[in-house]
């Protein structure tokens, strides 16, 4: 007898003539369309590029070992002292190569695709899985996002062990022979790391309790202030240009003697001062030497080549990391090879993502204009030396726990370039370097670094024209950011800390769209004076990490008690919630208690990260530090007001807000008890536990239902949706963002005496924080992905159009977060030949123009995904817009591949 096959939730919509997979205006193409716009990088990046196509994620344990050798032998130093020695040591033994017709050269580490663990930060994550410090962070919760987090089993994740190689998260190898070095060196930082020192005073927390539950059940994503302390912020290069590293390291010990025993009015910082002066000269000591080992190891190399070409080019490297090891750079290549180490050795000295480069095309034209004027340079070596710095960009890994880099990046690590804006007059800052730059981003696709185009009715036509061709490749970027709502963002969130409307012009993306303060730096060459931007802040999107919207509305129905885990995450409430206002008004108290406990610990974790290992290069590198003589500890940075509030799940938590609403408490049509008793039973279907799978497309009935739930599912399928203009639903999202983005952030202030700001975005973390949530009120399954981002609708609910999406998005003030996120899918025929792009470029400004933050697109045909979802193997290269990044589609999880799928596919414009 034939087993009847449970129905998939696609086949019951289908029913009741629904979709996972909506499509708007109008049909497809019946044949599978392609990408418009297809073109091939230089022979040198193609063939650098497919090494990295070839090669898997790896860790390296060199810089764990010079590292934690200097701190050892410095131990009972001043902190900064022990940690510049460190750096310092890290830096003169790291390996340095160079790799076959590379010009532009460095590496993270001494794999192409490599990553360094940092003990010192956090070390329980590549201990022994049976160890007791081990199993004790994993008590806490801080591995409990990992759980539900996934890597895409394509492409260069090491997602499983194999001969020599050991895999570690899920997405590094390492070499057998080094996983008992890399225990050691985890072991020697133990009860030392910040991890660990910083767990212990966070639990003398009151309410701490109530934080270890909140981790556990992931209504928070991960700790904040030992996974990724830095990054989500903006480079500034300005002082190694400007000055060299001879010159820098002459500052550093003048200054060290102005300074030795003078207070400077602050007993506490000032005489701080000393101790950063000659800490900052031991690190430059450090980079002025790995510049140097650059140099010597293309000597190496000159001395056993016999390809003539090649002796050239290595003999031109050989000079410029000679010379640049001790005088700034005078050239446009001196220039880039410059600024491209300083963002390795930032990032080496920290674990991080969203370290952006900022506007490199701003900062390097004074370089490419006076080359090109000169003649010593043509515009197809820059263009050729863009496409090589985006594969040397994407070449970049960051190590964290697999909650962070796989929940939360996809294995992306948000290194931003942006474009456009206006400069420091306010007129376009838009120039032909920026072209070239979008013309190596088309003809080279790359996952980084990613490109954003700061939006201003100043930048020219042809400019923003070229911009949307390059959307058109599908790579997803630009991405498109509202340049006079950022500005409108920092002059409110930092006017106490000076900020001016010609500082706010500065600004640049810090990470994947969090909106970064910047400022105005005054670069000389060749008797010439130029204004160029840079960062001037503290690392933004630090603080309370990814609030799991629906997960508390799912906790104030059930009595603050967690069905999943079984815990009691928040006290008990005992209310019955007779008007819907009491059950708003919960949903905020419990948002608000995470809020303040999070924020307790937190401010734990940062404030041993900042004493225990401070910031080295950006606390060098970053106004006004080096002016002041303090680093981040002390508030040297120019911005200081940067920590913020994330969340993931906004759609949903208003359609289920809108739906309980009008169900239970307008329409009455069923009782809350009734609807509890729904959510509970996963309105009839099986868990995705058991499903095996977190994708709303595999979700099946349960055998045994008998249907007393399809009505109110139907039901709750059916109720007011976001993002199809209707007042109902949208007055809601109004009213939310008000309270989140202004009332919330008063309740609570940083380590540093700062105001809090909101973050608006969902990066992967839709993916595991749906995994660990019940069926919601709007219609979702249990444990199914949550909607992306924060202004785009949930799959297949915008039934009315892009501009009927725009008029739901742009009902409330952008600038009062750090930003917000809108993501669309168009078919590749609705945007095809210049008057598509010129659609496009319409589209755009109509959602600039009402005042929305952000937006990009994925140009893509479903069809081509679903292909590449069943054959990976045929895929490598595919490049697919997630959310706010750009990822390898064969790296992302199915989760969140099938979330995209699922995005509504627009077919015209």
């Amino acid at each position: 007898m034939a087993t009847l096959q449970p129905m998939k939730l696609s086949e019951v919509l289908a029913e009741r003539g629904l979709s996972l997979e909506s499509h708007a205006n109008g049909e497809a193409p019946a044949e599978i369309t392609d990408r418009e716009i297809k073109r091939e990088p230089t022979p040198r990046a193609n063939y650098l590029r497919d090494i990295y196509f070839d090669t898997l994620s790896s860790l390296d344990i060199q810089e764990s070992y010079w590292y934690s050798r200097a701190a050892a032998e410095h131990e009972g130093e001043v902190p900064i002292m022990r940690r510049g020695y460190a750096l310092k040591s890290v830096f003169e033994h790291l390996d340095t190569p160079i790799w076959p017709h590379e010009q532009l050269v460095g590496a993270k580490a001494g794999f192409y695709r490599g990553s360094a663990p940092l003990p010192w930060l956090t070390e329980s994550f590549f201990m022994d899985k049976d160890s007791d410090l081990y199993k004790a962070a994993l008590d806490t919760g801080a591995e409990s996002s990992a759980e539900v987090s996934h890597f895409g089993a394509g492409g260069g994740n090491v997602t499983q062990s194999f001969g020599n190689v050991v895999s570690v998260g899920g997405k590094y190898g390492v070499r057998l022979e080094n996983v008992p070095a890399m225990h050691r060196l985890a072991y020697s930082w133990a009860g030392k790391s910040v991890e660990d020192v910083a767990r212990k005073y966070e639990q003398m927390v009151p309410e701490y309790k109530i934080k270890e539950n909140i981790m556990k059940s992931v209504v928070s994503n991960f700790d904040s202030g030992f996974t990724i302390p830095q990054g989500r912020e903006v480079m500034n290069y300005y002082f190694v240009l400007e000055h060299g590293f001879d010159e820098l390291i002459d500052i550093c010990k003048k200054r060290a003697g102005e300074v030795a025993g003078e207070p400077g009015g602050d007993g506490i910082a000032g005489m701080d001062r000393l101790y950063y002066y000659t800490a900052m000269g031991l690190l430059v000591q450090g980079l002025s030497k790995w510049f140097d080992n650059y140099g010597k190891e293309a000597d190496r190399l000159i001395s056993i080549t016999t390809d003539e070409t090649e002796i050239a080019e290595l003999k031109e490297i050989s000079e410029r990391l000679h010379r640049l090891a001790h005088e700034k750079p005078k050239t446009f290549k001196d220039a880039f090879q410059t600024i491209y180490l300083l963002h390795l050795a930032e990032l080496n000295e920290d674990a991080m993502s969203g370290l952006s480069p900022g506007r490199i095309g701003q900062v390097l034209y004074p370089y490419f204009e006076q080359d090109i004027e000169n003649g010593t340079l043509t515009e197809e070596e820059v263009e050729e030396w863009q496409e090589l710095y985006r594969v040397k960009m994407t070449c970049i890994d960051a190590f964290a726990c697999t909650g962070v880099v796989g929940g939360v990046l996809s294995g992306n690590t948000f290194n931003n370039v942006c474009i456009g804006g206006v400069d420091r007059d306010g007129k376009s800052a838009a120039n032909r370097l920026e072209m070239i730059m979008l013309d190596a981003g088309i003809n080279c696709q790359t996952t980084q670094p990613t490109l954003s185009l700061l939006y201003d009715e100043a930048n020219p036509e042809e400019f923003v024209m070229k911009c949307m061709e390059c959307v058109k490749t599908g790579a997803g970027y630009p991405a498109i950011m509202n340049n006079r709502v950022a500005m409108e963002f920092l002059l409110n969130q930092y006017a106490h800390e000076g900020m001016t409307v010609q500082e706010a012009r500065a600004w640049s993306v810090g990470g994947c769209l969090e909106t970064s303060p910047g400022t105005w730096m005054p670069l000389h060459l060749n008797g010439k004076l130029y204004w160029i931007p840079g960062g001037s802040a503290q690392p933004t999107s630090v603080g309370i990490h990814f609030l799991n919207n629906p997960k508390i509305l799912e906790l104030a129905l059930n009595n603050g008690f967690d069905k999943r885990t079984g815990l009691q995450v928040f006290p008990p409430h005992d209310k019955s919630f007779e008007t819907f206002e009491e059950l708003d008004e919960q949903y905020k108290v419990y948002y608000q208690k995470a809020c303040e406990v999070l924020n307790k610990c937190m401010n734990i974790q940062h404030d041993v990260w900042r004493k225990f290992t401070p910031s080295m290069v950006n606390s060098l590198l970053k106004p006004n530090c080096l002016e002041k003589g303090l680093g981040i500890a002390h508030k040297g940075y120019r911005y200081n007001s940067t920590f913020n509030i994330e969340c993931c799940g906004t759609c949903n938590q208003i359609n289920s807000m809108a739906a309980i609403k009008k169900l239970v408490y307008e329409d009455k049509k069923y009782t809350l008890e009734q609807l509890k008793d729904a959510l509970d039973n996963n309105f009839g279907y099986k868990t995705s536990k058991e499903v095996g799978s977190e994708s709303l497309k595999d979700q099946e009935k349960r055998t045994d239902d008998d249907g007393r739930y399809d009505e109110i599912h139907a039901d709750c399928l059916r109720a007011p949706k976001y993002g199809n203009d209707d007042p109902y639903v949208d007055q809601m999202l109004y009213d939310w963002e008000q309270w989140f983005c202004n009332d919330l952030p008063a309740t609570i202030e940083n380590l540093y005496g700062e105001p809090y700001y909101v973050c608006q975005m969902s990066v992967s973390t839709h993916g595991p924080e749906g995994a660990v949530t019940a069926a919601t009120a709007d219609g979702r399954l249990q444990g199914t992905t949550f909607a992306d981002a924060s202004m785009s609708a949930y799959p297949g609910t915008d039934t009315h159009g892009q501009y009927a999406l725009f008029e739901s998005a742009t009902g409330w003030d952008h600038s009062m977060s750090q930003n917000s996120q809108m993501n669309l899918k168009l078919h590749p025929s609705a945007a095809k030949g210049i008057e598509g792009s010129r659609k496009l470029m319409d589209l755009t400004r109509a959602y600039m123009r009402k005042g929305g933050f952000h937006i990009q697109y994925n140009i893509i045909d479903s069809r081509i995904l679903k292909k590449a979802q069943a054959n990976p193997e045929n895929y490598r290269t595919l490049l697919i817009r997630v959310a706010g990044f750009t990822q390898y589609w064969v790296e992302i999880g199915k989760p969140i591949q099938d979330e995209v799928i699922a995005r509504t596919e627009y077919e015209s414009i």
